[in-house]
């Protein structure tokens, strides 16, 4: 059975039982709050988030995925143990919601009443065993290279008052039919062990599209795997967004004794005569 179909069946079950029993305690869940981690020293970077949904457990009962924020009837009163675990759209798919595995679950012990609303305000904050490799662009040195072989255009670091996620700077890469293609790399290699969690998060402004990859560095030589494309936005009505994209099956593709690099590209999209794309906040986060 797809996960879509599931979910259905889930709708479908909460309508056919709040018939049956017009009683329903009720439970609202706001927005998600992420927290920093005193245990991490601040390692995590800016907590910029986009984490949409919320999966709901009840007494360890599966009650549903839901789009954060929320109220559901629950069928079922007195004291309860509440699991909200945060979820986010997998590589920006939003038919792809998938509990995002370096966020601590939020959980409570609270009391569900009939015809009562429980209202929960989320909080969670990265695992203490969570790894990280950050860019931000707020430090001075940068690991951030343009390609020097194929890039036209270089990026820049600016604050033009857009009101990014956090921090003050971020990159910018402008493109026209003269400067049509953007190439670069981080310089750092990350050694990420097969078969764990592994994410690339970036915070994104974009008039024109912007693509990730993952290289392999390796005895055998270096190989540049397309990864993610993020999709422009409309001019009149861009604004600053965050995505979480899936490293872990191309890691696990990759060459034994790999380190890893992550890439951007981009061409002037067709039709577009002048674009440009901000990014901030590049992080890896991972386990080993």
């Amino acid at each position: 059975m797809s996960r879509l179909s599931f979910f259905l069946l889930l709708l479908l079950g909460f309508t056919a039982c709040v018939k049956n029993n017009p009683d329903p305690s009720w439970l609202e869940v706001t927005e998600w709050t992420l927290q920093s981690n005193i245990d991490l020293s601040g390692d995590e970077g800016e907590l910029s988030h986009n984490i949409t949904e919320a999966w709901v457990l009840i007494d360890d009962k599966v009650i549903g995925v839901f789009q954060v924020p929320f109220k559901i009837p629950i069928l079922k009163d007195g004291m309860s143990n509440i699991k909200i675990y945060p979820a986010i759209k997998n590589n920006g798919i939003s038919a792809t919601k998938k509990i995002y595995p370096f966020l601590e679950v939020y959980e409570v012990n609270q009391t569900l009443t009939k015809n009562q609303t429980l209202t929960l305000n989320p909080v969670t904050k990265y695992k203490s065993v969570t790894q990280f490799w950050i860019e931000d662009f707020e430090g001075v040195n940068i690991s951030l290279t343009d390609d020097p072989n194929t890039s036209l255009s270089n990026y820049e670091i600016v604050n033009e008052n857009l009101q990014p996620f956090n921090g003050n700077l971020y990159a910018k890469i402008s493109l026209n039919s003269a400067d049509s293609l953007w190439v670069a790399n981080t310089e750092t290699q990350l050694s990420i062990s097969k078969g764990r969690e592994a994410y690339l998060e970036i915070d994104y402004h974009n008039t024109n599209s912007l693509t990730t990859g993952l290289i392999y560095v390796s005895p055998a030589g270096v190989t540049n795997n397309i990864n993610i494309r993020l999709n422009a936005q409309n001019p009149e009505t861009v604004v600053w967004k965050k995505i979480y994209i899936e490293l872990r099956e191309l890691i696990g593709a990759s060459p034994n004794s790999s380190n890893f690099l992550q890439s951007f590209s981009c061409y002037l999209d067709p039709g577009q005569i002048s674009t440009e794309i901000l990014i901030d906040n590049i992080k890896v986060v991972y386990f080993n």
